[in-house]
């Protein structure tokens, strides 16, 4: 493993987890469901971070579940963050729609 790939993870893990420390505090602090939407993204968003260095190290696995040569966890955890972002933002145009 080079310096840049020790440099990736490191910086991947540290603003994810800041990320997901923020939205953590935002969650406390919030009911708002678009906002609450915002803070599940990125808080999946982190979890699938730590799950790929996981299997870049060889943790994890992904033989259990596939679909077709795709392990489906790995397809759930990439496509997850966008799903509440995309739930988020219909969320917030509803809203605004509304009050006109």
């Amino acid at each position: 493993m080079g310096i840049g790939e020790v440099v990736y993870i490191v910086s991947r893990l540290v603003l994810g987890a800041l990320a997901a420390f923020f939205a953590i505090v935002l969650w406390s602090k919030t009911r708002d469901v678009a906002w609450m939407l915002m803070v599940a993204g990125a808080i999946a968003a982190y979890v699938e971070t730590v799950y790929s260095i996981l299997k870049i190290f060889g943790i994890v696995g992904e033989e259990l579940f596939s679909f077709g040569s795709v392990s489906l966890v790995s397809l759930i955890l990439t496509n997850l963050p966008m799903i509440f972002f995309i739930a988020a933002f219909a969320v917030m145009v509803a809203r605004k729609s509304r009050r006109r």
